[in-house]
């Protein structure tokens, strides 16, 4: 199995909790800026929402996969107030035709003293767990 970890961040929240996940895959994380150059079996995929909205330029960085490029995408990531992107991801995905796996790992995360300290130690090694069941 190839992997990829990618990531979109304003505060850094998603970011650790990306590291942790590469790290346990033996792949970098990287931001979504990086793209996707070679084909991967699994595209681990970490957002949040913006604005009660997944951001543009995760929105854009779907748009650029492929099933030539992605085999399925898992969807992570962080938020303060709302508890899944994987509608919004996935609504995206559809449109380019990438499968999106069921399952996704999603945690708290602080915005604006709200989850003060979130994603906290247990959430980083949480995400290094979750991503076990793929190897």
């Amino acid at each position: 199995m190839k992997y990829a970890v990618r990531y979109y961040t304003k505060t850094g929240n998603t970011k650790r909790l990306a590291e942790a996940m590469a790290r346990e895959l033996g792949v970098e994380a990287l931001p979504i800026s990086a793209g996707i150059n070679e084909y991967v079996d699994i595209l681990f995929l970490g957002n949040s929402y913006y604005a009660f909205n997944i951001d543009k330029e995760v929105k854009d960085f779907v748009g650029t996969l492929s099933k030539d490029k992605v085999g399925k995408i898992v969807n992570f990531g962080s938020a303060a107030l709302l508890n899944s992107t994987y509608k919004k991801v996935k609504a995206e995905a559809d449109k380019v035709g990438v499968p999106m796996d069921t399952n996704e790992f999603h945690c708290k995360g602080e915005f604006k003293g709200i989850h003060k300290g979130r994603p906290n130690d247990d959430d980083v090694r949480a995400a290094a767990e979750f991503v076990k069941q793929y190897k």
